[in-house]
């Protein structure tokens, strides 16, 4: 009886690391932007969007994480206002 428990233990832990290695291994989606784009955000992961010191519209980037637990990559644009006095 110990070694069909121990069996099962075993079975299921394996099990259990081979589903989180899959996960790991998903690739990454790259969304396209857009208007009207609906995008699932359960966390941010990271944000390059700072043009506090450039003029007019910037590229920005975000990695985040969808509900799922899905990693994707987001690449669009912004305006930036940080033009200062142009007189």
């Amino acid at each position: 009886m110990k070694t069909l428990m121990t069996s099962l233990a075993a079975l299921a832990l394996s099990a259990f690391s081979f589903n989180a290695s899959a996960a790991q291994t998903q690739p990454v989606i790259h969304d396209k932007p857009g208007y009207f784009v609906h995008l699932d955000v359960a966390k941010v992961l990271n944000s390059s969007s700072d043009t506090s010191k450039k003029c007019g519209v910037q590229p920005a980037h975000m990695d985040y994480l969808d509900h799922q637990g899905r990693e994707h990559e987001l690449n669009y644009q912004v305006y930036s206002d940080g033009c200062g006095d142009l007189n």
